[in-house]
């Protein structure tokens, strides 16, 4: 049975979206696309995929064309051994945007999600028009050195073939363990999410590259510090912070990178938030769209 088969209702895209394999930059990125009208950019971070985007997805699809893509290495994107800095998956994202003909978009990103749009707004920022990151810090940007060296953040610095090792065929064990920590209500990251994404990640080269994603940091941290003494993004910016979780923080960071800073909190939920409040999600999102 494939991972497909195994999909429930709550973790499929609307039939109205296509999926596309798009090769670019040496990869092929598993792209969902819909809907007609201004173009938004979704992009995940760790411990899910493109798939958490659904239900938001799902209310943007009436009025703007929507594209999902997987990160490199994570979902049902190709798996290389290199290229997990955010600068290079910044180059994979505006190849899928080429390939689908889309000059400019709207950003909507979490987690890793906001360490790659932010790269990819600082090097083109014509191809960004809107940026909404959400519960994330970026590599090198405002307290980022503080964040780093909070246990809490252990798994920064987790990985390596011996972690892989470790993990391998309990992949399950460990997204658990970010699921629960992360989140104010756990339950609401339900069990058929679990499944999902834990056998999406115990995929060949699931866990290698979710944990390339975190070794690469350094580098990302440096390309920062280049986009920073360029100056701060000029698009207008919606930082959310997840209330149990970053909070205003990542307002807090956004205003070192950018210009136009507008904050914004998820209420009643933890790190999760498309699966622990989506529906308040999801109209702070629409809202700065529309406004």
């Amino acid at each position: 049975m494939s991972l497909s088969d195994r999909n429930t209702n709550s973790i499929s895209f609307p039939s109205t979206f296509e999926t596309r394999e798009i090769e670019t930059n040496g990869v092929t990125i598993h792209t969902r696309v819909g809907g007609k009208g201004p173009v938004v950019v979704m992009l995940h971070g760790f411990g899910t995929t493109g798939d958490m985007w659904i239900p938001m997805a799902s209310v943007l699809v009436a009025d703007h064309t929507v594209v999902v893509p997987d990160l490199r290495g994570l979902g049902l994107s190709s798996k290389p051994a290199e290229g997990y800095d955010k600068k290079t998956q910044s180059l994979d994202v505006a190849g899928v945007m080429d390939a689908l003909a889309v000059s400019s978009a709207s950003f909507v990103t979490h987690d890793i999600g906001n360490m790659v749009g932010y790269a990819l707004a600082a090097t083109a920022p014509d191809r960004v028009t809107r940026f909404i990151p959400i519960d994330a810090p970026l590599p090198g940007v405002g307290p980022w050195e503080q964040i780093v060296q909070d246990p809490h953040m252990w798994q920064f610095g987790f990985g390596g073939p011996d972690m892989e090792r470790l993990v391998a065929g309990r992949e399950r064990i460990y997204l658990d363990r970010f699921w629960n920590e992360f989140s104010l209500h756990p339950e609401r990251f339900d069990e058929a999410k679990r499944q999902h994404y834990s056998a999406l990640y115990a995929m060949p080269g699931g866990i290698r590259a979710g944990f390339a994603q975190f070794a690469a940091f350094g580098q990302d941290a440096l390309d920062s510090k280049t986009y920073l003494a360029k100056g701060k993004l000029s698009m207008p910016v919606l930082a959310i912070g997840g209330e149990a979780a970053f909070g205003t923080m990542m307002a807090t960071v956004m205003r070192v990178a950018a210009q136009d800073v507008q904050e914004a909190i998820v209420p009643d939920s933890g790190h999760w938030i498309m699966e622990e409040n989506p529906g308040a999600t999801t109209k702070l999102v629409t809202d700065f769209l529309k406004s």
